[in-house]
């Protein structure tokens, strides 16, 4: 778990929405306060799609968690950037020199390639980031690294899992998680982040972050042993050296006890056991 290189990022994105931005750009006639315009929104998208969370364009990044990942698919660093401010703008600026830093290391994500990238992309736009290799104007449109087929730059498993959109993902990342016992969404979920930041509870979210990035980590390994990048039986060992890992720091993560508490082993049907 110490290896200095990263030739993957495993990442997962928390948000809310910029209340100041939707007053002045959905209202602007009716002098509401941030709180009183995402109140609002967020009802008139429960009407409209029976959902209320804000499209990512009105969203800021409040948690970004990268599991940094060796070229043998061995997890070696799971970090929550600017730790402890959570401020948007530097989360942004972390998010990308840090790719560029590790010389652009694969993204991983599960349905990063409709959420998290685009917010990311957004937030670069907002603060005046420039992310020009991420950008790449004039490379062959194939090679360019935000190309939908480019999975050496960006491996969304979702879309990995669905052929491109071929089909639909039923369950999402949750589903993808318990077909292989890892706990999967818990007592959190993503539509409650907003409400939870308004309640100053940055710390859970943050945890539930993390424990995002491990969910996508394990099905991450799977999708290396549906690859034949690796044998089943290499990445069963390699799962047990991460949450040997994890129990070794649950002390001092708060998020890796809760982990632990919901883990199952998977089951085998290969050797008949967990």
């Amino acid at each position: 778990m110490s290896a200095p290189a990263a030739r993957y990022f495993v990442f997962d994105i928390e948000s809310v929405a910029d209340g100041a931005l939707v007053s002045k750009s959905r209202y602007p006639d009716e002098e509401l306060d941030p709180a009183e315009a995402v109140t609002r929104f967020r009802e008139e998208r429960l009407k409209q799609t029976d959902s209320d969370f804000i499209p990512y364009t009105y969203q800021l990044p409040i948690s970004v968690a990268v599991g940094k990942v060796s070229a043998d698919y061995c997890l070696t660093e799971l970090v929550v950037l600017d730790e402890p401010h959570f401020r948007p703008h530097v989360i942004t600026k972390d998010f990308w020199r840090g790719w560029e830093a590790y010389q652009q290391p694969t993204l991983v994500s599960f349905n990063g390639r409709t959420f998290d990238i685009p917010l990311l992309e957004l937030a670069a736009f907002r603060y005046g980031v420039g992310i020009p290799a991420w950008i790449a104007e004039g490379a062959r449109p194939y090679e360019s690294p935000r190309n939908r087929y480019n999975a050496v730059a960006h491996l969304d498993l979702q879309e990995m899992l669905t052929n491109f959109g071929a089909t639909r993902f039923n369950g999402g990342l949750n589903l993808a998680a318990n077909i292989l016992g890892k706990p999967g969404k818990m007592t959190i979920h993503g539509d409650m982040v907003q409400d939870m930041y308004e309640e100053g509870q940055l710390d859970e979210i943050n945890d539930y972050c993390r424990c995002d990035v491990l969910d996508t980590y394990f099905i991450f390994l799977r999708s290396r042993v549906l690859a034949g990048k690796i044998t089943l039986e290499r990445e069963q060992e390699i799962v047990m050296e991460v949450k040997d890992w994890l129990t070794g720091e649950a002390e001092k993560v708060k998020a890796y006890q809760t982990y632990l508490a919901s883990w199952q082993d998977w089951w085998n049907p290969w050797t008949g056991s967990a």
